[in-house]
């Protein structure tokens, strides 16, 4: 089971991996056309349907750039209510807590028995 479910999380986490490179090439997109439009807008006798057709895919790729970004930011604010499970710190920090109280317990134990064989050499 658990098995299953780190697979399922690990194909959640190439998904999502996925989307963002086909963001990243979104991106790419818009730049070329903005790239496109400055350069025909350099010219003296710029192509009206050229920088209308741009302009239209430079808008096209910002407002699919836009939706996709909020998703991923509406997704990494999600809480999950637990633990981050790729972080050990609280396990770490656990065990070391319990190795402190292992060592007041023992050092208490000690101090216990050398006041007893104090009381019986007496």
């Amino acid at each position: 089971m658990v098995a299953a479910g780190g697979a399922y999380s690990l194909g959640l986490a190439n998904e999502r991996l996925r989307l963002l490179e086909e963001l990243e090439r979104e991106i790419g997109a818009a730049l070329q056309s903005a790239g496109t439009v400055i350069l025909e807008l350099s010219k003296e006798k710029p192509s009206e349907r050229l920088l209308d057709r741009q302009a239209a895919q430079f808008g096209a790729s910002v407002q699919k750039v836009e939706a996709e970004l909020s998703g991923q930011i509406r997704y990494l604010t999600q809480g999950r209510g637990g633990p981050h499970k790729g972080s050990s710190y609280a396990a770490r920090k656990d065990c070391q807590m319990a190795l402190k109280r292992v060592d007041f317990a023992r050092f208490k134990l000690a101090e216990l028995a050398r006041g007893c064989e104090q009381m019986l050499e007496q």
